[in-house]
Parts: C-alpha cells; sequence; structure tokens
C-alpha cells in the first residue's frame, strides 16, 4: 500500500512539474534585432530591405559571447560588417555564417522591388510605407503568449520618430507582447551586427554584383543551408531563414 501512495504522490509532482515547464515554454522572452539596407524612396538601388536576426531572451549573453570569441580566434578586429568582408576576413565570416545555421538564432527578411512603389495611389508618404513593411516584418511572428523586445539600428536623426510610429503600429495589436522597442547603435550588438551581414549578402547578390570572391563565397554557403534559392520567398511558416519578396503590384 505505502509503495502505491509513494507512486501517486510522485505522479503528482511530475504532473504538478511537466504543467510547470509547460508554462515556461508556451511564455518565453525573445529580442529581435533589426536591421535595414537602401532604406531610402529615391536611391541607386533597386531592392528595398528590412531584416532581423532574432534570439532566446536567454540566449543572447551565450550567442554574444560565442560570436566575440570567433573574432578573437581569427583575430578580427572592429564592427563586423558585411562592407569590410574581404579576402583576409573570408574566414572568420564563414565560420560565423556556419554559426548562426548550427544555433536557435533565426532570421527574416523582406525584400521589396522599390521600382513597384506606388505612395499616390495610395495615397501614404514613404515613411508611412516604411512602418507598414516593418509592421509586416514583425506581425508575423510576434505571438500574444511570449513577450519581445525590439532593437533597431540607429540610421538618421530620424530613427528615433520611426520607432516611436512603429511602436504605435505594433501597440495597436501586441499591447502586453511588446515590452521593449529601443534604438542601439550596431556596434553595441554582436547580433545587430550578424543582421547586417546576412542582410548584406541578400543585397549584394541581389544587384547581380560578383566582383568581390570572398562575399560570392559567403552567399554559397548562405545558400547551400537553404532549400529555396534566396532570391524567392520561402513557405511563410519556414523559422531558420525567411524570406517574402513582397508583391506590390
Amino acid at each position: 500500500m505505502e509503495m502505491i501512495i509513494f507512486r501517486q504522490k510522485d505522479k503528482n509532482q511530475l504532473t504538478k512539474h511537466c504543467r510547470q515547464m509547460n508554462g515556461i515554454l508556451k511564455s518565453r522572452t525573445f529580442n529581435f534585432y533589426c536591421d535595414e539596407s537602401c532604406h531610402l524612396e529615391h536611391d541607386d538601388s533597386q531592392f528595398m530591405i528590412i531584416s532581423y536576426v532574432s534570439s532566446a531572451y536567454n540566449q543572447v549573453k551565450l550567442h554574444s559571447s560565442n560570436i566575440r570569441a570567433l573574432k578573437e580566434k581569427h583575430f578580427f578586429k572592429g564592427e563586423v560588417k558585411w562592407s569590410a568582408l574581404s579576402k583576409s576576413q573570408y574566414p572568420f565570416y564563414k565560420e560565423l555564417i556556419e554559426y548562426f545555421f548550427a544555433t536557435d538564432l533565426q532570421f527574416r527578411a523582406i525584400v521589396i522591388n522599390k521600382a513597384q512603389l506606388k505612395h499616390q495611389e495610395f495615397n501614404q508618404t514613404h515613411d508611412d510605407f516604411y512602418d507598414k513593411m516593418y509592421f509586416q516584418l514583425l506581425n508575423k511572428k510576434i505571438f500574444p503568449e511570449n513577450s519581445y523586445n525590439i532593437y533597431m539600428d540607429i540610421k538618421d536623426t530620424h530613427s528615433y520618430e520611426k520607432a516611436a510610429n512603429l511602436k504605435k503600429y505594433l501597440n495597436q495589436n501586441y499591447v502586453s507582447s511588446v515590452r521593449t522597442l529601443q534604438i542601439i547603435r550596431s556596434y553595441e550588438s554582436e547580433l545587430m551586427q550578424l543582421t547586417d551581414v546576412i542582410m548584406g549578402a541578400i543585397r549584394y547578390h541581389l544587384s547581380g554584383n560578383k566582383t568581390v570572391i570572398a562575399k560570392n563565397k559567403i552567399i554559397e554557403r548562405i545558400q547551400a543551408h537553404c532549400t529555396l534559392p534566396i532570391t524567392q520567398s520561402t513557405p511563410k511558416d519556414t523559422e531558420k531563414f525567411n524570406l517574402f519578396y513582397i508583391d506590390l503590384k
């Protein structure tokens, strides 16, 4: 009889523990590190890209530390940027990309062909459109059971105003989910720098520029990890490497 009672208590404790763990797994905090490229309406670039790298909040320090360790290993000094990629730095960037695909880090980007912009037809400014695209980038990946810290790379004097507008958009739907929306400088965050590298690879590939061999090789490494060409959208539920080539026609 005592053995049966013990097992029942043990079962009850296990059930309680599972319920607690299930609650923890259902309610988590994530950090999004957002960056953008060629976001101005009139410049020399055909494509505008906005993107992020995301990480579970409790893994941010680990990933940041591991990326710094990679930098030390390869004697890389300064901020990690796509524009800094050269032949001598290729081994570091290659290992950085392999690190991304080997971990729980995720990447998502929206790619806009600016030749399709029709602001007058939709009675909007380019700033309005910018806010809408950022909302599209984030809203498919924000869930009410979780909480989120969103960090945006500072670009110009209008960055704080843009962040405030984005927060307004998000708060209309995710009041309790978005815990922080903050402007930071890219040198402050290894994960923001990683966003720049992956986004830069996509932008470079779309431009048709193939002059830098090291950059071509990094694009090949990214493509090797993807089922579909990086020049087209992935399925909506793709988590690791999600691309959305939006059609504005």
